[in-house]
């Protein structure tokens, strides 16, 4: 059986969108559960689209993505195999399309850019352009004539007219196209560099790529791929097709939403592995009925007959609970390293960053989250004392505040403001009074924190914020309390 080596291919143009990193990753999957190899090749020879820095984005989101290649330019960024434009360098795609040239399947176009303007008509709202053939009448001598003046051309792929070209994709099945409806594309630009479509074609054959992982936008190119195979004599790789990543909209997700490309997740707090764990739930369903997969377990179970054809929802809201899955089972050290600088960013002051993260580890589904949990430990919110108020505890303002002054007088005397130390002495209170925790532990919430909802118990809190910080805060709510309105 033929080894099965799969590529990604993407061009440097900015950072990687979530349809192409999702391109990627099934690509890869598909390399690893099958034991073949996973290529990265980097196509780069649209050299107006060139974006500096654009190479360092892609290696480093494979790394992150844990999508590590067999072949093609090192992760370091330094110049692998399979970069294009120092292929095109040694005149590769130029050869292959001057065969083509030779066989009839190609040919030297020397139309300047003013007659083409010409050829451009509006259909259905949209301008488009359909060569019309003019220069495949020429002949050699005077294709010749012209190369030999130099006169700047192109090379295009020459498509019958008449017929149908017929290709097959593991998605979408079998997709017939009149010929009449496909363009003589571009083989060899102006510039001398291969187009994409071209490139493609010919390093997927001399690179003996068995599938063709892509997304479905390209559909409308596979015949002109094919005709390109059956021109050279080439076998056909596998095609599959992946459907539409849509917004909640049903619009195709785009630049504007904020979170179309990976590094624009990273940069709002999720992690890598709960990225590309939900990018492979979009347009693929496992046989088994669960969300959470590690990478490693991702390669043993996919199966791209499981692709769906419909287009896939990119749901921020069910990404955020798959991440907040993550952080919780995250080990503490890692989780630690990654929420320090949202903790130090919203709490200036001295406290336990260590303590304050253990409280928010199993409350947030995003790094950013923690600001809003953890902002009273730098300043006391302003807060109304009908908060005081709570059924469930049987707390009222005036039973609060009669605590929070025993409270008060009790913590004054208190040496060990460890949670520990705490937690004994106000259970022992709490003993002695007859009273039910809750009717203890939610006025002095409230007034060390100016929430009803907190990332720890009171007497966390009050570990954290430390002796002074805490008897100031509860002495402020006594007197607010006792200067409260009477209705």
């Amino acid at each position: 059986m033929k080894k099965i080596r799969t590529r990604f291919a993407p061009s440097p143009t900015g950072r990687m969108h979530i349809g192409n990193l999702r391109t990627a990753l099934y690509a890869y999957l598909i390399a690893r559960h099958n034991g073949g190899d996973f290529i990265l090749r980097i196509e780069d020879t649209d050299q107006e689209r060139f974006m500096e820095g654009a190479l360092e984005i892609i290696y480093r989101t494979m790394e992150k993505a844990g999508l590590d290649h067999d072949e093609g330019p090192d992760v370091g960024g330094s110049a692998g195999p399979y970069v294009q434009s120092q292929r095109q360098k040694e005149g590769i795609y130029l050869k292959y399309a001057r065969q083509l040239v030779e066989r009839g399947q190609a040919y030297y176009c020397f139309c300047d850019k003013e007659r083409l303007d010409s050829l451009k008509q509006v259909v259905t709202g949209k301008e488009i352009s359909v060569y019309d053939k003019h220069c495949l009448s020429l002949s050699r001598e005077e294709v010749e004539e012209k190369l030999a003046k130099g006169i700047p051309y192109v090379i295009r792929q020459n498509i019958p007219n008449e017929g149908i070209t017929t290709f097959h994709d593991e998605i979408y099945g079998d997709i017939s196209v009149d010929n009449s409806e496909l363009d003589d594309m571009i083989l060899i630009k102006s510039d001398g560099y291969p187009t994409y479509n071209f490139a493609n074609v010919v390093d997927d054959h001399l690179q003996g790529i068995t599938h063709v992982v892509r997304g479905n936008e390209y559909l409308s190119s596979s015949p002109k791929y094919n005709r390109l195979y059956e021109a050279f004599g080439w076998e056909v790789p596998v095609y599959i097709h992946c459907p539409l990543i849509t917004d909640e909209n049903n619009k195709k997700l785009s630049k504007r939403s904020g979170h179309s490309s990976f590094e624009d997740l990273l940069d709002q707090g999720y992690v890598p592995e709960a990225i590309v764990n939900y990018v492979a739930l979009l347009g693929w369903s496992p046989a088994e009925n669960r969300e959470i997969y590690s990478l490693k377990e991702l390669a043993e179970i996919f199966d791209y007959r499981h692709i769906n054809k419909s287009p896939a929802v990119f749901d921020v809201q069910k990404l955020k609970w798959m991440n907040g899955e993550y952080l919780k089972a995250m080990d503490f050290e890692p989780f630690y390293e990654m929420a320090l600088p949202y903790i130090r960013e919203t709490v200036k002051k001295d406290l336990d960053t260590r303590r304050i993260a253990e409280m928010v580890k199993t409350r947030i589904d995003v790094f950013p989250d923690i600001r809003e949990h953890i902002d009273f430990f730098e300043e006391m919110p302003d807060y109304d004392v009908s908060m005081y108020v709570n059924k469930k505890s049987k707390s009222t303002e005036e039973t609060s505040l009669a605590i929070l002054k025993e409270a008060e007088a009790l913590l004054k005397q208190q040496e060990d403001f460890s949670n520990e130390g705490l937690f004994d002495l106000l259970g022992r209170y709490i003993a002695e009074k007859g009273y039910k925790t809750n009717h203890v532990m939610w006025p002095l919430r409230i007034a060390v924190s100016g929430r009803m909802m907190t990332p720890g118990g009171a007497t966390e809190l009050m570990s954290v914020l430390g002796k002074e910080e805490t008897l100031c805060r509860i002495r402020q709510a006594v007197e607010k309390l006792e200067n409260r309105p009477f209705t």
